[in-house]
């Protein structure tokens, strides 16, 4: 069994409020676990309103399928446009 586990920075401009940064994260979280099956959650700064930190993990016994995965969490989230990606931090156990 192989897991790969990722970090992500977003860094989010123009948001007034809390609630338009959850509104914004909800949405890429419940996008990318429909999309890719990931487990996934916002797991640092939350109470920042321009930063967001995500964790995800995906699973697989094939180490092709997770970084083909975590490579195509990460193009989905570039084309996203309502955020910049910032650290990614990337790490597949064994």
């Amino acid at each position: 069994m192989l897991v790969g586990v990722m970090t992500v920075t977003l860094h989010m401009q123009g948001i007034g409020s809390l609630k338009e940064k959850r509104h914004i994260v909800k949405s890429v979280i419940g996008r990318l676990q429909s999309r890719f099956n990931v487990s996934i959650s916002e797991v640092e700064h939350q109470d920042n309103k321009i930063v967001a930190v995500l964790g995800l993990a995906v699973v697989s016994n094939e180490r092709p399928f997770v970084e083909q995965q975590l490579d195509a969490i990460l193009n989905f989230m570039r084309n996203d446009g309502r955020f910049f990606l910032g650290q990614v931090n990337r790490e597949i156990f064994s």
